[in-house]
């Protein structure tokens, strides 16, 4: 998965559950320009560092930009974990040129583990891991918690759902 680890598997699948938001999107926008097919599983559990009323207050900014003779026309914000990981992506990606634009359609994100993917083997990108990446005692939040509190309406139902999952998948 990581560039010049020489594995090149036919669908990499992967656990975002406690990696950082920007440092797996660079990871994943990198794999993909580079042709490699990408699943991130359990997107509400990724970390951003900063508390969570920062980030609120942050999104709730970016929730405010719009435009101004017609908003249907965009930015078009989104709630839900897996398409604002999707969107931060694309940001790194230059999806307007066909090449980008392949490179995105490779990209498949999900709250939660579907049950294609929940019985295959799931990675970890140590290069993004929370526990490697932010120091102790620096505050940090959940995806999940951010995106409920700006609108996403789905927090309970995916954690009720993928309750069982929590403990069960293989990491590399």
């Amino acid at each position: 998965m990581v560039s010049g680890s020489g594995v090149s598997a036919r669908r990499v699948v992967v656990d975002a559950r406690h990696h950082m938001l920007g440092r797996l999107a660079s990871i994943v926008a990198k794999e993909l320009l580079n042709g490699q097919r990408v699943v991130v599983v359990r997107c509400e559990e990724m970390c951003i560092s900063g508390g969570l009323v920062r980030q609120k207050m942050k999104y709730l900014r970016f929730l405010r930009k719009r435009m101004n003779t017609k908003p249907s026309h965009g930015p078009i914000h989104f709630r839900a974990p897996s398409r604002i990981f999707w969107r931060t992506v694309r940001g790194m990606i230059p999806h307007k040129t066909p090449r980008g634009e392949a490179a995105l359609a490779r990209l498949k994100a999900f709250e939660g583990v579907p049950p294609p993917y929940d019985r295959t083997k799931r990675m970890v990108i140590p290069d993004a891991l929370k526990v490697l990446r932010l120091q102790p005692g620096h505050r940090y939040c959940l995806l999940g918690e951010l995106s409920k509190e700006v609108g996403w309406n789905y927090h309970e139902t995916i954690k009720v759902r993928f309750v069982t999952i929590d403990h069960s998948g293989c990491h590399l």
